[in-house]
């Protein structure tokens, strides 16, 4: 009966621990995520058109200013340049590192098709 009840109070002081930190929730999520992977897809333009799109990127991150207190203006993250906008990754797309400011018109979203 007292493992029973250490057992109970074990896992609802954890469960209050984890859901009163939200940053642990979130670096759990983001552990998970990464983890089990993202297909994840950026489109990137200039007024209604398309100019770039970036495919099979597991994370975009916000960059953080030297000091780590503060958030910089713009994402960052690696991923196939798609030159063709093919949501493919053709033998001549290499992998690269890219940057997108928050100036910028950009959507990012999980690939459905893959």
């Amino acid at each position: 009966m007292v493992k029973k009840s250490l057992l109970t109070i074990s896992l609802i002081s954890a469960a209050l621990f984890i859901n009163g930190c939200e940053e642990k929730q979130n670096k759990i999520n983001r552990y998970l995520q990464n983890w089990t992977g993202v297909n994840g897809v950026i489109e990137i333009y200039a007024g209604e058109k398309l100019v770039k799109r970036f495919i099979k990127i597991d994370k975009l991150s916000t960059a953080i200013s030297t000091d780590g207190k503060d958030s910089r203006n713009y994402r960052y993250g690696y991923g196939f340049l798609d030159e063709n906008l093919n949501f493919k990754q053709d033998s001549n797309e290499k992998k690269v590192y890219f940057e997108v400011s928050d100036y910028s018109t950009y959507v990012f979203f999980e690939n459905p098709g893959q």
